[in-house]
C-alpha cells in the first residue's frame, strides 16, 4: 500500500491502519491563541467510535491565558461550572495525513456542547457563522494567509533556558528576497515545505524577508474555512519540523526591534456559481472594481479599528504598528500600496483586498470572520468608498490604527457592528480574553524596567 498522503477518507484511514502505515489520529482545533490543541487517540480507537461520536476535553481549553492558567471572567467555564467537558466532533472532510509525524493522522474538529449544541465561542464556529451570513446572500470566501516567521539556531527548550535572550538568529543579516542566504536554511524549509503538500496543501514557495532569520512560505489560497484549516495545521507543523531540526521559529508579531512578522490576509468573493464579484470591467472610474467590491472595501475601513483585536489579539501584536516599518499605521486603503492598511491588488478574477493589519501572532479564524463582518456591514448598508489614497500613507492625516491592546480592546467592546456580526456572548468572551492579558502585562516586571531603573533611577 501507498504512504498515507494529502486528504484521506475514513475508508482509507481504515486501510493504512490495517495496514499499519498509520497508527495515529491527532483530533485538534484551535484555541482563542491561535494554538492547536487536542489530543491523540490510537487510530482504532478513532475509527471505531470518535470518527462518529467524537472525543470529549475540558470546556477550560475555550477559558485560560497563554501559560494554561484557569482565570476567571468566563461565562461558558468557571469553577461554578465545574470545569466540565465538551466535545471535539471530527470534521471527516479535514482529515489529513501528518508526514511529519511517524504513523499518524490529523483531524480538524469542531466544538459542541454535550448536548450537540455548538460552542459559539470557538474561533472555527464564529467564522463558520460568518460565512452562514455570506451564503445568505449567496457569496463565498476564498482566503489566502501569508505567515511570515524567524528562524533560530537554538532548540526550543535551549531557547527556554535562555529566556528568549541571546538567541541565534539562523542568518546574520537581511535577506529579503535573498537566495544565497535563505539557502543556508533551506533543509528545515523544504521540509515544511514537502511536509505540508504530503497533507494536501498546495505549497507554492518560500522567500526570505527583512528580519535575521525571517522567511514567508506561501499556500495556494482556498475557501476562507480551508485555508484558515490549513492555517492552524502548517503553523503547528512547522513548529514541530523546526524541533525536529534542533531548531526554533518563532512567529510572534514583534520578535526585537527590527521588522516584525506580519500575516497579509487576501480575500475575494465569488457568486454562488463561481463568478468573482469584485470586478468589472465596465467601472467607470477605469479600477476594474464593482459596486460590491467598492461597499465591501468602504465596510472594511469603517470597521477596521473597532474590529482591530481580531486582528492584533495581544499586547505584542502592537509594537508592529511603527512609521515605515511596512506595517500599517494608517486607516486607509490604496492600489498596491503598501503604506496603507488596506492594499487593493490583481486584476479581474483575481481582484482582492489585502489586509495588512494582522501579524504572524493572528487567530486567522477570528481574523477572517472581522473581514467578512466588516465587509458584510459595507455592503449592507451600502456605504460609499472614498478615494484611494496615492502616497505615503505614515504621514497622511487620516484615522489610525489602535496603537495598544487596551485601545483596541475598549473600541471592541463598545462596537455595534462586532456585537450585531458576532453576537454578545462572542465579544464578551474575547473581551475577557483581553482583559486578562492587560492584567497579566500591567502586573509584568519587564527587562526594560530593569536595566533602566535598577542603578539609574
Amino acid at each position: 500500500m501507498a504512504e498515507p498522503s494529502g486528504y484521506l477518507t475514513v475508508e482509507q484511514l481504515a486501510g493504512f491502519a490495517a495496514d499499519g502505515a498509520i497508527d495515529t489520529v491527532i483530533i485538534a482545533f484551535t484555541d482563542m491563541q491561535g494554538r492547536l490543541v487536542g489530543k491523540r487517540t490510537s487510530a482504532r480507537l478513532f475509527l471505531e467510535e470518535y470518527a462518529a461520536h467524537g472525543a470529549e476535553c475540558c470546556n477550560y481549553l475555550l477559558a485560560v491565558d497563554v501559560e494554561m492558567n484557569t482565570v476567571g471572567g468566563y461565562e461558558i467555564s468557571s469553577w461554578q461550572r465545574g470545569y466540565g467537558d465538551m466535545v471535539m466532533k471530527p470534521d471527516l472532510g479535514t482529515l489529513r495525513a501528518a508526514p511529519w509525524l511517524v504513523k499518524t493522522a490529523i483531524v480538524t474538529a469542531d466544538l459542541q456542547w454535550l448536548d450537540g449544541a455548538p460552542v459559539v465561542q470557538s474561533p472555527r464556529a464564529i467564522l463558520q457563522h460568518q460565512l452562514d451570513r455570506l451564503r445568505e446572500r449567496g457569496l463565498e470566501a476564498f482566503v489566502g494567509t501569508e505567515l511570515e516567521f524567524m528562524v533560530f539556531e537554538d532548540s526550543y527548550r535551549d531557547a527556554w533556558r535562555k529566556g528568549y535572550r541571546e538567541l541565534t538568529p539562523a542568518t546574520d543579516y537581511n535577506v529579503d528576497y535573498a537566495l544565497a542566504a535563505s539557502t543556508q536554511m533551506e533543509p528545515l524549509l523544504h521540509d515544511i515545505r514537502v511536509a505540508m503538500d504530503g497533507a494536501g496543501m498546495y505549497c507554492e514557495g518560500v522567500k526570505g524577508e527583512c528580519n535575521l532569520g525571517q522567511q514567508e512560505i506561501a499556500f495556494r489560497y482556498k475557501t476562507a474555512l480551508e485555508t484558515c484549516d490549513n492555517h492552524s495545521i502548517y503553523k503547528n507543523g512547522a513548529k514541530e519540523i523546526a524541533a525536529a531540526h534542533g531548531q526554533s521559529l518563532t512567529f510572534m508579531a514583534k520578535f526585537n526591534e527590527r521588522e516584525g512578522n506580519s500575516c497579509h490576509i487576501h480575500l475575494s468573493l465569488r457568486d454562488a456559481d463561481g463568478a468573482a464579484v469584485f470586478a468589472d470591467d465596465a467601472d467607470p472610474e477605469g479600477l476594474g472594481m464593482s459596486g460590491l467590491f467598492r461597499h465591501f472595501l468602504a465596510g472594511q475601513l469603517a470597521a477596521l479599528r473597532e474590529l482591530t483585536l481580531c486582528y492584533a489579539p495581544n499586547i505584542n501584536s502592537y509594537k508592529r504598528y511603527q512609521p515605515g516599518s511596512f506595517a500599517p499605521t494608517a486607516v486607509a486603503w490604496g492600489l498596491d500600496n503598501r503604506t496603507c492598511a488596506l492594499r487593493v491588488v490583481g486584476r479581474g478574477a483575481s481582484l482582492r483586498v489585502e489586509n495588512r493589519t494582522p501579524g504572524g501572532d493572528v487567530n486567522q479564524y477570528l481574523a477572517v470572520a472581522a473581514l467578512i463582518a466588516a465587509g458584510l456591514h459595507g455592503i449592507d448598508n451600502e456605504l460609499e468608498l472614498e478615494p484611494a489614497f496615492a502616497g505615503n500613507a505614515y504621514d497622511a492625516e487620516v484615522p489610525q490604527v489602535p496603537s495598544t491592546l487596551r485601545e483596541a480592546a475598549q473600541l471592541f467592546g463598545e462596537s455595534r457592528i462586532a456585537r450585531e456580526a458576532f453576537g454578545d456572548d462572542v465579544v464578551d468572551h474575547y473581551l475577557n480574553n483581553a482583559r486578562v492579558e492587560l492584567a497579566a502585562f500591567d502586573a509584568a516586571v519587564t527587562d526594560w524596567e530593569r536595566v533602566r531603573g535598577f542603578e539609574r533611577l
